[in-house]
């Protein structure tokens, strides 16, 4: 099977390097990885075949999810294949393509690189940009760097009645966002985070969970009896 996929791809590289068509199907879009580098790949359109080079700070791995096919170099398993990473910084990003901080300290916020040109990404409500993940977090995954209590705007308490409805979900207790009914604080370890309902619920105060419109009434009418 190895030697197949190889011979496949050397013929490929022999067409593509000749301006041969060697493409395996002639209709639709396929794409496929180049032998030995990484940066590049084959792109296949209605039969036409053409070698293709990822974007600066990319690197093809068949999913195309940031541009053209092409992934975050950091975010692709290269294998054998060699990855040519030269950065071509400009305007604060290291490659035309990529996601930085937006400060060394907590923040709220990133900063997504996209043709050399920087655009300031707000993350998920409740949420902070951790570096170690290209991506945003619970504050309190980041407490060398972040106050949770700062960034979701609730301290979560120390203890609770032991008769109320929040016992029940103790040591996680869970409370209301205003303003946003879909949202509730939910406090793990002491510390708050923010979670959506999600499926189009809504968090009833009453009983501390999400529920649908029926189930909302329903608890609404129960606690007026």
């Amino acid at each position: 099977m190895m030697l197949f996929v190889a011979l496949g791809l050397c013929a490929l590289a022999h067409a593509a390097y000749g301006q041969g068509s060697g493409c395996p199907e002639q209709h639709g879009v396929q794409t496929y990885p180049h032998p030995e580098a990484c940066d590049h790949y084959y792109l296949c359109v209605n039969g036409t075949l053409s070698l293709e080079q990822c974007g600066n700070g990319l690197l093809y791995d068949g999913k195309g999810a940031v541009h053209e096919h092409c992934n975050y170099h950091w975010a692709v398993d290269c294998g054998h294949r060699k990855a040519d990473l030269v950065p071509v910084s400009s305007d604060g990003c290291e490659f035309q393509f990529g996601i930085y901080p937006a400060s060394s300290s907590c923040s709220t916020n990133y900063v997504k690189c996209a043709h050399g040109v920087p655009h300031l990404e707000p993350c998920d409500v409740g949420l902070a940009y951790d570096e170690r993940i290209h991506g945003c977090n619970w504050p309190d995954q980041l407490l060398e760097k972040c106050n949770p209590e700062g960034v979701i705007g609730f301290k979560c308490p120390t203890e609770v009645d032991p008769h109320s409805t929040q016992a029940k979900f103790w040591p996680y207790p869970r409370f209301p966002v205003p303003g946003a009914p879909d949202r509730l604080i939910t406090c793990v370890d002491g510390h708050p985070r923010i979670n959506t309902c999600g499926d189009g619920k809504l968090f009833d105060e009453s009983s501390l969970t999400c529920l649908d419109d029926e189930e909302l009434h329903e608890s609404k009418y129960n606690n007026l009896q």
